[in-house]
């Protein structure tokens, strides 16, 4: 394997533009850095890490700090952000929490320190000694989801999205709509604003229309399928079943679908079911749900977070990415309405 002093002769530059072009400092050429890049390949070169972190302060990685990297929505959050890192020819940094004692290894025992350029956090409210600690980091930090003070965030607007399912459900002439929503209480993010603001979404609807909205409409569970199947579960046996349900994830509706159905239930005729994500397997369920495009918000944090690294004194991203509501075969008029004839207007309002 030959030094870098090979490289640069073979390619005939100095070994400062030698060093500058395999570490992706601006003031090289792209023709000259492909000619360097091409030659230390040819040559066998590989540059040195911690040679480089000496150089320049930065360790040329990004690091994402996830609940849990097992569900849909996190898993494509995670590979919308890596496609933006991997195109920066930058390296990814996975910190799985898992529970609460990951949750609290990775920020007590200050894992990161020292180990990213940037940290991109997805979906957590952290408490203020975790808040603090991450600002010791001296990097910039990108919150997905969630808004913390004093770092850029990139969200949807998970009220008003949550209210326009609610709102769909009602036009279409349901008042018991039932509300089935992600448990945090056991899991790595209590107290989560994107839970509680899409239940607040659910009920701003509800008043707005003048229909009931009391506990017994409401249950919680852990976001996977099987939650979603216990949570039904619960709802179904109700005082006043309800004519349709808002679930907060597309993976719990995918468990609450199976139940419904085992039950000797119909979608939509004896339930409507919306969802919230737009899984890639919600088509295939012709489920209702809200796409909160999770592969592009994980795109826009990166990109936020990689503009933070090249400018930290700039103006930290507060970005809110659209959402839209499909509607597929899971939602319709609740069946006493179904073929209902047009009332027929009144004198009054022929006049």
């Amino acid at each position: 394997m030959q030094g870098i002093e090979a490289v640069a002769r073979q390619a005939g530059v100095s070994v400062s533009t030698v060093s500058r072009a395999l570490r992706e400092v601006p003031g090289v050429s792209p023709a000259t850095r492909e000619r360097v890049r091409a030659t230390a390949a040819e040559l066998g070169f590989v540059t040195s890490i911690s040679g480089s972190r000496l150089a320049t302060g930065r360790t040329g990685t990004v690091a994402i700090v996830v609940p849990t990297a097992t569900t849909w929505f996190f898993g494509q959050i995670i590979a919308g952000a890596g496609s933006v890192v991997r195109a920066a020819a930058l390296d990814l940094l996975l910190f799985e929490l898992g529970d609460s004692e990951g949750r609290r290894r990775v920020f007590a025992d200050q894992r990161l320190r020292g180990r990213a350029d940037g940290v991109l956090v997805l979906s957590l409210n952290p408490s203020q000694d975790e808040s603090e600690m991450l600002r010791r980091l001296d990097v910039p930090v990108v919150s997905l989801g969630n808004v913390i003070e004093g770092f850029g965030c990139v969200r949807v607007d998970n009220y008003g999205s949550a209210a326009s399912v609610v709102r769909h459900l009602i036009n279409l002439g349901h008042e018991h709509i039932g509300y089935i929503g992600i448990a945090d209480h056991a899991a790595v993010t209590p107290g989560s604003r994107v839970l509680a603001e899409r239940l607040a979404g659910y009920e701003h609807a509800l008043k707005e229309a003048g229909l009931p909205q009391g506990q017994a409409l409401r249950q919680f569970d852990e976001n996977t399928a099987d939650g979603g199947r216990r949570a039904v579960t619960r709802l179904l046996s109700a005082p006043v079943m309800p004519t349709a349900v808002f679930i907060g994830s597309d993976e719990m509706a995918f468990g609450a679908l199976d139940i419904v159905r085992s039950a000797g239930l119909s979608v939509p005729e004896d339930l409507s079911v919306a969802g919230f994500d737009n899984h890639a397997f919600s088509d295939l369920m012709h489920l209702s749900t809200v796409d909160q495009g999770a592969w592009t918000q994980g795109e826009a944090a990166a990109r936020a977070l990689l503009e933070a690294i090249e400018d930290p004194q700039g103006e930290p991203a507060q970005l809110v990415l659209p959402t839209q509501l499909v509607l597929r075969g899971s939602t319709a008029p609740p069946r006493l309405l179904r073929g209902k004839p047009a009332a027929e207007p009144s004198e009054k309002e022929d006049r």
